[in-house]
């Protein structure tokens, strides 16, 4: 059984500074890793970002907005067009500002990822091995 799942997506990056342009999302799971979804984002062969993304707040994202961080879902539906708007805040500027961008993303193409994921690791299913993480800790001192 495949413990990887990987989609890449065109989405429109929407920034203050540039306006908006078409540019590839790549986006992974692994089972190793079951409660995140990575995404890298990137443009003409150069990584524009990497977020880390919490698996289960993405599939909520497609429904309802999430996220009150750095990183912010909602759904926006146009007739039969859905999408699912994602705001990111990065570092702080000089000024005190924040970088900030957002991203649109086809929701059908996200929903089709997350269920793969879904088969990969179902929803509930999620393992994390703490105990054997606090063992390393404990050993190590």
């Amino acid at each position: 059984m495949d413990t990887f799942v990987h989609k890449t997506l065109v989405v429109q990056l929407r920034s203050e500074s540039t306006g908006g342009c078409s540019v590839l999302a790549h986006l992974r799971y692994d089972a190793a890793d079951p409660f995140a979804v990575t995404a890298v984002f990137g443009h003409d062969g150069h990584v524009l970002a990497c977020w880390r993304l919490d698996r289960e707040m993405l599939w909520d994202g497609l429904a309802r907005p999430v996220g009150v961080g750095d990183v912010r879902l909602r759904p926006i539906a146009t007739d039969s067009w859905h999408e699912l708007h994602m705001e990111f805040l990065g570092e702080v500027r000089p000024d005190g500002s924040r970088h900030h961008a957002e991203v649109c993303v086809w929701s059908p193409a996200v929903a089709a990822f997350l269920r793969e994921t879904h088969r990969v690791v179902p929803p509930g299913q999620e393992r994390a091995p703490v105990d054997e993480l606090l063992a390393e800790i404990l050993s190590a001192g």
